[in-house]
């Protein structure tokens, strides 16, 4: 490489990193200045109330079952439909009696446009055994919180309603006792999923 056109490379490359470090922000910085919304250091789970269409959905009434958590929202364009067809592949291969062993909750963070109603046709679509739950922006953050999770929602375009929502992605597994066991990173196979489910399905059901 001739050293004038070497130069204009490293020269172009400075250019990019500058644009870099003056204009991008974190997700974290950017969701203080939309929705409020920190992301755990260290997710520990626990017991919380959501929405669903047949009515409120609490984690501790699931005991004795594996509980799958993934949040996103319908009108989500990529993320959330490989997301969801993931986890609809690992419950496509269990046992109609495992599966009768499992909970998956799909936690829609746009509960303005994601209604209960709204979120059953969504999520059935993919598998019966997932649930579409939602709730109030307060509900939401601290579930999120609880495990690790983040969002914000970016400002509308032109339609109040036409926005997009940025979310973290993963799964988090829960034991039969309502202990989160394990997370997987968004773009886990199927097969992936399904082992962590099967683990957890071998696992003691909690005396009652």
């Amino acid at each position: 490489m001739s050293r004038p056109l070497l130069l204009l490379v490293i020269g172009l490359l400075a250019l990019g990193l500058g644009w870099a470090a003056f204009f991008w922000k974190p997700a974290t910085e950017l969701a203080d200045n939309t929705q409020p919304m920190q992301l755990a250091e260290a997710p520990q789970g626990g017991d919380f109330v959501l929405q669903s269409w047949q009515g409120p959905v609490a984690l501790e009434d699931l005991r004795g079952k594996v509980v799958a958590l993934y949040f996103g929202y319908t009108h989500c364009p990529d993320v959330c439909p490989v997301g969801l067809s993931y986890l609809s592949g690992a419950l496509k291969q269990l046992s109609a009696e495992e599966v009768g062993q499992v909970q998956a909750l799909f936690i829609s963070v746009d509960p303005a446009r994601d209604s209960p109603e709204h979120l059953k046709d969504y999520v059935e679509y993919f598998h019966p055994a997932v649930l579409g739950v939602t709730g109030s922006d307060e509900a939401l953050t601290h579930v999120a919180n609880l495990y690790g999770a983040a969002y914000y929602r970016e400002e509308p375009e032109g339609s109040a309603m036409n926005y997009a929502v940025d979310h973290s992605a993963n799964i988090y597994l829960i034991d039969r006792q309502g202990e989160l066991k394990q997370t997987l990173a968004h773009g886990a196979s199927s097969n992936d999923i399904l082992k962590g489910l099967r683990e957890l399905i071998g696992s003691p059901v909690p005396a009652s």
